[in-house]
């Protein structure tokens, strides 16, 4: 909101030309009632807590007071207690306040209970709801770090703070983001791509902070050095951290691509004055966005920054860039935004007066004031027409286009929106070029002398029910009632959507699940517009009628069956959206489940899997219908995570079956596909060798070993393993003296069918000694390979060496060793003569140390 002081113009409805963007644009502009039925919000009883009101297709279902500490009883219309915009997280419903905020529980909307009252001034207070976090918008100077009332003490906040709602009745605040023109709204941002974070664009329309209380602010023209304003604020919110918020950009959404200036958009009105005649109120110059509404499926955020209206790309959210732009002579200040479900239409509105003015009298145009609705082509905004509140309220009502959401009727574009003492507008834009109001409410001014600030700030659908935020009066709740504009099955379609929080600037993507409510409102939709013939609408209804009725006796076939034999009838253009209805809620009666499998190629070999797998399921219905799988042909089932992607960890080789099933324990058909997954690599034993043991040089080994494996089975059994890099078949006797005296290593590498492999490798040791010495003697004298007077003398020397070792005489046993070297060095064996002469050197090597 923007106060400026309101313009009393002369009352009588003028009719003038619509011109927007300097061409004519030719839209329908709702209109009054007509004289033969007077609206019935014409000249409403004014009071504060005891005004009349009129209502129209809507049900008030509850009116809460603003509580104790959040309201002047004396002063209605006091500033530091206004209501001011709303934000939903689970059954809560949280209300902004010049003052802080307050949460209600609305899991009952017919008794909204009052469960925490949170007192922080500083301005506006805009909410948004991410899981257990709120943030809030702090713009005032009177704003403190610790939320402290007395503004003349304590450190100054402007920006953005984040407190921790895990308790609601407590909560925490945990971070405060400073920022150089503070926040008059925020918008919560999510990246599809990055679930560990979320980025608030912040819009600060207040005059920029002197450096003395936050540095680096400054006013500078936009030729000069880094200007705080035209610019908006991008802080990063790491979910898990979120005292570390922070600003990661600062993006210059204005800048001119052809001349680099960062002003360059509209500066200042195009006119010295209003259409209407009066001074601009605001000014429509482009240095900061008033409102940003984001709608991450798309990739597009739409800006209402005060001289226009810009389609912003957020496919990256921490650099989002702007790709359009409209202004419109007639608007005074583009305030806010708000896509419709398919991201075809975008609606801007205009707050001419800021708010605080009368902007809804009889001769206040059309186009002024209003919301300009456009078509969105190829990234491109296309005007389509305006559409304003359709009834002339009072010179003491503030009424000026405000916040809004959809509500989510399947295949229409709807919107409810707050007019402030305009009350509630709800209408019906499908025809981009012919909106219509289809319900109301209102009530008479807060004062019936003069005008004291009041009226809905916001008015938002949420899970069934239509929220406003009253600014002087408090917190109202509204249902929908049938009416000719809109049908019981459309209601109750809408009221099937469920979220788990709403943010108005944060859109999600609708989507519906398959009912006979959406498929009634399919063809309610075709009966009003007269777009299907009344034999084939009577046999509609009928099937309709009759396959609800086998389903609710739990003939499910039957009531497939009935669907599917209609649907066949409907494959006219106009009836393409109701077949699809009828078509897909019979899918619900036995959804048509497949499941694929990822990675889509095997990772190992001979089409297996070496590591865990996903089952992606699709065609299950969200609410309705869940997944199971079966690794067992059935013996037993494990339920499919709500997300649809199973991960399977354990190893399988065979069917793997799938269905769906409903709350109910109906199951849908069977399907199976054939899966193989070993993540397991072969064993290996290996015998003869121990690994880290020390063999003498006088014995044998005997290698062998064996491959076991009992998932895909052994793929490479390998005959012959690697002895020091050398191939030795399975089976093999070694003599060790072959072998050099130290460490070796033995090597089986073995591998799966499926391509997992294991390597066994056994470390051991050859080392020598007397009785090594004396047995090769011996085994030389045996094989006739060393004469048999040789060998006598070999081992006589060998054992007085041994002898002086053994008593401890080193320098004799190395004596006695160098004697029996010498003798092994005249044998005429080469092999056994070197392989002896190595031996003793080794032996005098250990003894002399």
């Amino acid at each position: 909101m923007t106060h400026q002081p309101t313009t009393k113009v002369r009352r009588g409805r003028q009719a003038l030309g619509l011109i927007a963007a300097g061409l004519l644009l030719v839209g329908t502009i709702p209109g009054t009632a007509s004289a033969a039925e007077p609206d019935p919000r014409v000249g409403l009883g004014a009071g504060w807590l005891d005004a009349q009101s009129a209502i129209s297709n809507l049900e008030q279902v509850a009116h809460r007071d603003k509580p104790a500490g959040f309201v002047d009883p004396a002063n209605p219309g006091n500033g530091a207690y206004y209501n001011s915009d709303l934000a939903f997280g689970g059954k809560y419903a949280f209300s902004g306040n010049y003052s802080g905020f307050n949460i209600l529980d609305v899991s009952t909307p017919g008794d909204p209970t009052l469960v925490t009252s949170v007192v922080c001034p500083g301005g506006q207070g805009d909410l948004s709801v991410y899981g257990n976090l709120l943030f809030m918008s702090v713009e005032e100077t009177r704003g403190r770090v610790d939320c402290g009332t007395n503004p003349n003490v304590g450190t100054r906040f402007q920006g953005v703070r984040v407190f921790d709602i895990s308790d609601v009745r407590n909560p925490v605040q945990v971070a405060g983001v400073q920022l150089c023109r503070g926040s008059h709204t925020h918008t919560v941002v999510t990246d599809p791509n990055d679930a560990n974070n979320v980025y608030v664009y912040v819009s600060g329309t207040t005059s920029v902070r002197p450096v003395t209380t936050m540095e680096g602010c400054n006013n500078n023209a936009a030729d000069g050095e880094n200007p705080s304003r035209w610019r908006i604020d991008v802080i990063k919110v790491p979910l898990a951290a979120p005292q570390d918020a922070a600003v990661v950009n600062q993006p210059r959404l204005f800048r001119d691509p052809n001349t680099g200036r960062i002003d360059g958009l509209q500066n200042g009105p195009l006119t010295p004055r209003h259409p209407s005649g009066a001074t601009w109120s605001p000014t429509p110059n482009t240095n900061a966005c008033h409102d940003i509404t984001a709608y991450p499926e798309i990739g597009l955020a739409a800006g209402a920054c005060q001289g226009n209206g810009i389609l912003i790309d957020i496919s990256d959210p921490a650099n989002p860039q702007r790709i359009h732009e409209v202004s419109d002579p007639n608007f005074a200040y583009w305030h806010s935004a708000t896509f419709n479900n398919d991201g075809t239409k975008v609606i801007f509105t205009d707050e001419w007066g800021g708010g605080s003015g009368a902007r809804c009298r009889d001769t206040d145009l059309p186009e002024w004031g209003a919301n300009a609705i456009f078509d969105i082509v190829d990234r491109k905004m296309k005007f389509a027409s305006y559409y304003k509140l359709p009834v002339p309220q009072a010179l003491q009502e503030n009424c000026v286009a405000h916040n809004g959401s959809l509500i989510p009727v399947p295949g229409r574009d709807i919107m409810m929106q707050a007019w402030y003492q305009g009350g509630i507008s709800v209408f019906d834009f499908t025809d981009s070029k012919n909106p219509r109001e289809i319900a109301y409410f209102d009530r008479g001014p807060v004062n019936p002398t003069s005008l004291v600030l009041g009226g809905f700030w916001s008015a938002y659908w949420y899970n069934g029910n239509l929220y406003g935020n009253e600014i002087a009066r408090g917190f109202d709740v509204f249902a929908l009632t049938p009416s000719a504009h809109l049908s019981a099955a459309e209601i109750a379609a809408a009221g099937q959507v469920k979220l788990g929080g709403f943010n108005a600037q944060g859109q999600p993507k609708i989507t519906w699940t398959p009912t006979f409510a959406v498929a009634r409102a399919y063809y309610d939709q075709l009966v009003r517009a007269n777009a299907i013939d009344q034999p084939l609408a009577a046999e509609v209804d009928k099937f309709l009628l009759r396959a609800e009725e086998f389903a609710a006796g739990g003939k499910r076939f039957a009531a497939e069956a009935q669907l599917r034999a209609i649907a066949n009838r409907l494959d006219a253009a106009p009836h393409q959206k109701l077949q699809a209805a009828v078509l897909d809620l019979a899918g619900t009666f036995n959804p048509k489940v497949s499941a694929t499998v990822g990675p889509a190629e095997p990772t190992g070999s001979n089409g297996w899997y070496t590591s865990d797998v996903t089952l992606t399921f699709t065609g299950l219905i969200a609410g309705l219908w869940t997944g199971q799988y079966s690794l067992d042909e059935g013996a037993t089932w494990i339920d499919v995570p709500g997300n649809g992607v199973a991960t399977i960890s354990s190893e399988v080789k065979g069917s793997v079956r799938y269905r769906a099933i409903d709350g109910a324990g109906n199951t849908s058909k069977e399907s199976s596909l054939w899966l193989k997954v070993d993540k397991t690599a072969p064993g290996v034993d290996v015998s003869g060798l121990t690994d880290g043991a020390s063999y003498g040089d006088s014995g044998t080994v005997t290698v062998d070993w064996a491959i076991a494996d009992a998932a895909s089975g052994p793929g490479i059994n390998p005959d012959s393993g690697l002895l020091d890099g050398k191939r030795v078949t399975r089976g093999t006797t070694i003599a060790l003296s072959s072998l050099p005296l130290g460490g070796h290593t033995f090597v089986v590498t073995a591998k799966d069918k499926a391509g997992n492999t294991t390597t066994k490798s056994i470390a051991f040791t050859t080392t020598t000694s007397f009785a090594d010495l004396r047995a090769l003697v011996d085994g030389y004298r045996s094989a006739g390979t060393v004469s048999a007077s040789n060998a006598d003398k070999l081992t006589t020397s060998l054992g007085k060496a041994s002898a002086a070792a053994t008593s401890g005489q080193s320098a004799e046993a190395v004596e006695h060793l160098t004697a029996f070297l010498n003798q092994a060095g005249t044998l005429n064996a080469a092999g056994a003569r070197t392989l002896l002469v190595r031996d003793a050197q080794a032996l005098i090597g250990q003894i002399g140390g």
